[in-house]
């Protein structure tokens, strides 16, 4: 059973949730209006039988942790060294979906001493985009409204990331809403302000990360739904063709919320390659 702590992170309050002993790993949310630890609940428990410490957390401005003056997401990649350090790890494997992928994988660029293994799950910018169609996820995993959302907006929105809409229960469903209102839909607010604000956010890479994965230092494995969206079974593809030796896993009947969708699926994939980087 996971125990749900709190801990101080750069002056703020930070829960996080921790299951299990062994080599640690994190769980980094994406950043749709919502995200929060949470979306790990129905995982915890599967990573950790396989011999792992599953650490789950909510970012600064997500679930039940203090919203940052800083929204920006250079904030919250810096952030995770200095949470692994408030923890006393030296060293930790990262599972970071969505928008979180391209956090895992730019610190793995930059300081790969610190994480004997990556897995990225559903992170769209990670892809090459289609010929003609250009960049398509500039403002990944970000999705949400400019007014708080009512609690058939929240079930909207969760129905799009997901294959199997039963697994929507009444439970899920509340904590996703009250996930998505108050501090956190400000937050929210801030994140988009910041993308579209100084440009900090928004200035292109001199060279994208799809195009950076044969760089990375450490073990990557790419975990995308075979339904999600953006086409991303098309540029899974097109990725395979651009870094043949890629370790990419296409899951079937799958959106954007693998890790809902087919979470046996997840535990397999991602624990048995984290655990084997001790």
């Amino acid at each position: 059973m996971a125990r749900e702590n709190f801990i101080e992170v750069q002056g703020l309050r930070i829960r996080y949730f921790e299951e299990g002993g062994g080599p640690a790993v994190l769980l980094l949310h994406g950043a749709s209006l919502g995200s929060s630890a949470d979306v790990w609940a129905g995982n915890l428990s599967d990573l950790a039988a396989r011999g792992l410490r599953v650490i789950a957390c909510d970012q600064p401005g997500f679930g039940l942790s203090d919203n940052p003056e800083d929204p920006s997401v250079a904030y919250r990649t810096r952030f995770v060294f200095a949470f692994m350090d408030a923890l006393q790890l030296e060293k930790a494997r990262l599972i970071g979906h969505s928008q979180s992928g391209r956090i895992a994988v730019s610190l793995a660029l930059e300081h790969g001493e610190r994480l004997p293994g990556v897995v990225v799950l559903g992170t769209g910018s990670l892809l090459p985009p289609l010929p003609g169609r250009g960049k398509s996820d500039a403002a990944e995993g970000e999705e949400g409204g400019a007014a708080e959302p009512t609690l058939e907006e929240t079930r909207r929105l969760l129905e799009e990331s997901l294959f199997n809409g039963n697994l929507i229960t009444p439970a899920a469903l509340q904590t996703r809403h009250r996930m998505s209102t108050g501090k956190n839909f400000r937050a929210f607010l801030a994140r988009a302000r910041a993308r579209g604000g100084d440009g900090k956010e928004s200035k292109r890479e001199s060279k994208p990360l799809w195009r950076r994965l044969g760089e990375v230092p450490v073990p990557l494995r790419l975990i995308y739904g075979r339904e999600d969206r953006g086409h991303a079974a098309e540029r899974a593809a097109l990725a395979k063709e651009l870094h043949p030796g890629l370790d990419l896993h296409l899951v079937p009947r799958c959106k954007h919320l693998v890790q809902w969708d087919a979470a046996e699926e997840f535990a397999r994939l991602s624990g048995s390659f984290l655990a084997e980087r001790t």
